[in-house]
């Protein structure tokens, strides 16, 4: 097992930026995960201007810029604040994060639930940097696999109900206000009893109040969104969750310079985005067209340099192993496996500047073999799938 990385315990942010190996991190949560076609337009402008050019969409549907300067910072604020992508109140970015349910529609218990939190953000209690909540009320959720401390979902019996991470079921209520009153008052119970000392939901031990029972059954869960056509636009994937800047203004507002019927950018967790009220699949290199594509079952962290735990390279080696394996495939610049929770049918994990070898399993797993270098490594992935 690798040696234990350095845990930060708290969330880069805007007002916030977290310190890398490429310099600053800069993290935009998109306002009900949707950005405009300016804004879109716009975060392009910023990432080129003030940072890297790099985009990345992470895992709870965030994006963001790197490369950012201490210099360049406050002028990227600025920006940012100017075409409304960031609150100009520092303290609206320590609220919980919420994540919804990509494809969501005005009107909908998602985005009726999700905007009566944010009229009521101030009453949720002040928690942990990294705790989450996944607004995910339509027919079948879909945000299971996804990292949030509390959920608002859809029962099998068609009903609302709000389930805590760590729990198979949760808790029946009647309509969209009780289920936010019910989260509301959960986060208080969460702080109350040692909600801080915890950190995380999944690792918080005392048992839940009477008054929320954990009886009532999440419904089955839903498919992620496919690329190609959807009854909202096009969705598109990001290789390994990363994306130029000039690949995706190109992708929403092409050169040739037409008018692409695009009205707005859903962001999702699974490195995919969601081009609303787009008719024809954008023809961009740099993006993820066709559902076969096999880095799709791939997860790669941003690795060095760009991360300063990372003494690997990860993405160029992901893109390496493409197609190689049938199956999932994780590689990790470190043991702390920021790119994918759940284990992975073959796991590479930089230390020391080589890579050890997992299989069936994540990147805090005993390896099966230690201390490659790239080569060896990619040797050693050739002979585990000729032996499948």
């Amino acid at each position: 097992m690798s040696p234990s990385p350095r845990i930060k315990g708290w969330c880069p942010g805007a007002w916030r930026p977290m310190a890398t190996g490429d310099g600053l991190l800069v993290r935009v949560r998109p306002p009900l995960g949707q950005l405009s076609r300016e804004q879109t337009l716009a975060l392009c402008d910023a990432a080129e201007t003030f940072g890297s050019g790099l985009i990345e969409l992470t895992s709870r549907a965030n994006l963001q810029l790197r490369g950012v300067t201490d210099e360049s910072w406050p002028l990227l604020m600025a920006f940012l604040v100017e075409h409304q992508l960031v609150s100009d109140d520092p303290d609206a970015e320590r609220q919980p994060q919420l994540m919804l349910a990509p494809a969501w529609q005005v009107g909908d218990d998602t985005h009726t639930i999700a905007s009566l939190l944010q009229a009521r953000g101030s009453e949720l209690a002040t928690m942990p940097g990294k705790v989450g909540i996944a607004i995910d009320a339509g027919n079948a959720p879909v945000l299971g696999d996804s990292a949030a401390d509390f959920r608002i979902e859809r029962s099998t019996e068609g009903g609302l109900m709000v389930r805590p991470d760590g729990y198979a079921q949760g808790t029946a209520v009647n309509n969209t206000e009780a289920a936010v009153e019910q989260l509301i008052r959960l986060t208080h119970w969460f702080v109350n009893t040692g909600g801080w000392e915890s950190g995380r939901m999944r690792r918080h031990t005392a048992p839940l109040p009477d008054w929320a029972p954990a009886d009532t059954a999440p419904a089955s869960h839903g498919e992620k969104l496919a690329l190609g056509e959807n009854r909202e636009g096009m969705v598109v994937g990001l290789p390994f969750g990363r994306v130029a800047a000039d690949t995706l203004r190109e992708a929403v507002f092409p050169a040739s310079g037409s008018q692409a019927s695009i009205s707005a950018v859903q962001v999702t967790p699974w490195r995919r985005l969601l081009l609303k009220d787009c008719d024809t699949l954008p023809a961009v290199d740099g993006l993820i067209r066709h559902n076969s594509d096999p880095r799709l079952s791939m997860d790669a962290c941003p690795g060095a340099p760009f991360c300063e735990q990372a003494s690997v390279a990860t993405q160029p080696l992901a893109e390496k192993l493409s197609g190689w394996v049938e199956g999932t495939v994780h590689i990790s610049g470190c043991s702390k496996g920021c790119a994918r929770r759940a284990p992975a049918d073959v796991c590479l994990v930089g230390q020391a500047g080589r890579f050890n070898v997992v299989v069936n399993g994540g990147a805090d797993s005993t390896p099966i073999k230690t201390g490659f270098t790239e080569s060896e490594a990619l040797d050693v992935i050739k002979k585990l799938s000729e032996s499948r």
